[in-house]
């Protein structure tokens, strides 16, 4: 094999180039007393002065409560050390989790059925294309805009290995006034009407928080041209209060659910989903945990489908690269126990009524303003001053330890005078009071004006 690669040995195979090789040994010290080492690490956190700071962020990561319950479960040896089950008779705790997590996924998202999770919502997104793809033959996939950018992101970069085309939908910027923050389904019908398209794919509550559903009418077009839509949903808390998927017409839903019990935890590990109708049941990816009873009429889980290269040939495989994130999937599952439906209701709820005391309040300082005037779930983009920036504003708020929310022109440059603000259940009214205070004492500062 060496010989093959073109290398005499095994170290010269795995030598480190100069160029990042360490000059010097590590600088490692010595072993400590668990008591010193706790002290220590301690000290290291105390460094850390993230809590010190008031959050508006969001964009596709948000702070929600988190139940002691869910800890407390989660993190019981008998889950926490469980492999990712392979075999259903070794993991019979972990497929009930599994089958319970499914269950939560399909009554969210009003359709029939759900895997065992995925990695995130991105990678979700761009396994249900590939579903759909299968499902049509066809070798283009149309998309929102209005789809959370980092989502796009990694459809191009599958779409890209997979010689797919990927294209937008139409959606008015509105930078004007009474814009509605939603996409323009209208000529949707003429650009399916050459069945090029695979899916349409569509997010609501979009990336902008505002509610976008496709009208009946593209729906109809999409139903005529044998096309699979794709509903995205990136805040798996509006579930709780917003219609699911299923019953504005998507055939497959995606979303990532780090909303239910999973904590921000600086981008990561998060909890994707994947549901779809049965049409769908042997393309989706990963696996599917079934209920039935054993020979001695027991009732018993097991992998119903295991459509993975592990398991069969790879080329019959519907997926060579879907991570199983269970632990994060049986976080969410315990949340979704604990809290119930009326739980969840009420917690989706208050994010709304969150966002619009968020909105209401942040208006009323001079200069600013709603850039769009569509109903939404738990975030809003919110226009700075004429003559200043997002990034500026922005910047002048995090040296008031308030981290006022997410640059839109980051991804959009017709939105550079934007920011995409977040109110969760967690935000009170004194903090949005603290962030209304300091926007109104920035907007007199003639160096941000400026900037």
């Amino acid at each position: 094999m060496l010989s093959d690669v073109g290398v005499s040995s095994l170290d010269e195979l795995l030598r480190v180039p100069d160029a990042i090789a360490l000059k010097e040994p590590l600088a490692v010290p010595p072993g400590l007393p668990e008591i010193e080492l706790q002290r220590t690490m301690g000290a290291y956190a105390a460094r850390n002065d993230a809590t010190k700071y008031t959050s508006f962020l969001g964009a596709g990561a948000y702070r929600h409560y988190i139940p002691p319950v869910v800890p407390a479960i989660a993190m019981r040896g008998e889950f926490l050390t469980a492999y990712t089950p392979y075999q259903a008779e070794v993991s019979q705790g972990y497929l009930q989790a599994i089958y319970e997590w499914q269950s939560y996924i399909c009554v969210l998202t009003g359709l029939e059925l759900a895997n065992a999770s995925v990695y995130d919502g991105a990678t979700a997104l761009a396994e249900a294309a590939i579903m759909a793809v299968n499902a049509t033959g066809r070798r283009a996939i149309l998309v929102s805009p209005a789809v959370h950018p980092n989502y796009r992101a990694v459809l191009k970069t599958y779409a890209r290995g997979l010689d797919l085309t990927v294209d937008e939908l139409p959606f008015p910027w509105g930078l004007g006034t009474g814009a509605e923050g939603t996409t323009d389904f209208s000529a949707l019908e003429a650009q399916l009407a050459d069945e090029r398209y695979a899916a349409v794919v569509a997010q609501s509550p979009n990336f902008f928080g505002c509610i976008d559903v496709p009208a009946a009418a593209a729906r109809a077009a999409i139903e005529r041209t044998g096309t699979v839509l794709i509903g995205v949903v990136a805040e798996a808390m509006s579930l709780g209060v917003l219609s699911p998927p299923g019953e504005w017409g998507a055939h497959i839903a995606v979303g990532e659910a780090q909303s239910f019990g999973n904590p921000v935890a600086y981008g990561g590990p998060y909890v994707g989903f994947i549901a779809a109708n049965k049409e769908h049941m042997r393309r989706i990816p990963g696996r599917l945990v079934g209920r039935t009873v054993d020979g001695s009429g027991k009732l018993a889980y097991t992998l119903t489908l295991q459509a993975r290269e592990q398991h069969i040939r790879r080329e019959k495989a519907t997926s060579n690269i879907c991570t199983n994130q269970a632990h994060c999937a049986l976080c969410a599952t315990i949340y979704l126990a604990a809290v119930g439906a009326s739980g969840l209701r009420r917690c989706a709820t208050l994010n709304v009524e969150r966002a619009h005391a968020l909105a209401e309040r942040v208006t009323r300082v001079p200069g600013f303003s709603r850039r769009f005037v569509s109903p939404v779930f738990n975030e809003l983009a919110i226009r700075v001053p004429q003559g200043t920036t997002a990034k500026a504003v922005l910047a002048a708020l995090q040296e008031r330890e308030i981290l006022g929310g997410v640059e839109l022109g980051r991804w959009y440059p017709q939105l550079a005078d934007s920011i995409l603000m977040t109110a969760t259940e967690l935000t009170t009214d004194a903090e949005i009071e603290t962030l209304a205070t300091a926007l109104g004492s920035i907007a007199k500062e003639p160096h941000v004006v400026r900037a």
